[in-house]
């Protein structure tokens, strides 16, 4: 594995002390709606989303995880699970490898990866999903539209692909 140094003027990808409280979960719309800032304002980007999963993940030894921190996707968490061979075989297990890429930290855990994700119960499986697509998607899915016949706007959903598809 290649790693790089950050370059001059890059941002850290450490976690925000703010957000280090597991009590202060967010919401998946909170989470995201500051939004990348411009560059222009001089803001920071944020990279990492607190999270509280509904059931929460059972280790080993019995204790349960429900707090924990998802960072934004890079193009390469997309595509490396691609060459996986168990996604080859079965491409609904993307969405367990790219989560267990992104997820970085969950409760006591030492370390997040695949295993743990294909261990969760399938709710928090589900809502780790969305709460994926709402972190790469500038905190929605939604996209506002106005109706071609009576010109009234509204908000169509535009969720429901599996992850890492487009």
């Amino acid at each position: 594995m290649r790693r790089t140094t950050a370059r001059p003027g890059t941002l850290p990808a450490g976690p925000d002390p703010a957000e280090a409280a597991p009590a202060a979960v967010a919401e998946p719309e909170e989470a995201v709606s500051g939004g990348p800032a411009s560059p222009a304002g001089g803001g920071t980007l944020r990279t990492e989303f607190p999270f509280e999963l509904p059931r929460g993940y059972v280790d080993e030894a019995g204790t349960v995880h429900k707090h924990g921190v998802m960072r934004l996707a890079t193009a390469r968490d997309e595509l490396v699970p691609l060459r996986d061979v168990r996604v080859q075989e079965n491409p609904a297990y993307l969405s367990v490898v790219l989560l267990g890429r992104v997820i970085t930290r969950l409760g006591t855990l030492p370390m997040v990866h695949d295993g743990v994700v294909e261990n969760m119960f399938a709710s928090d499986l589900a809502f780790l999903q969305d709460f994926y697509r709402q972190v790469n998607a500038e905190g929605h899915t939604r996209a506002g539209v106005t109706c071609p016949h009576c010109e009234q706007p509204f908000e169509v959903e535009l969720g429901g692909s599996r992850l890492g598809e487009s």
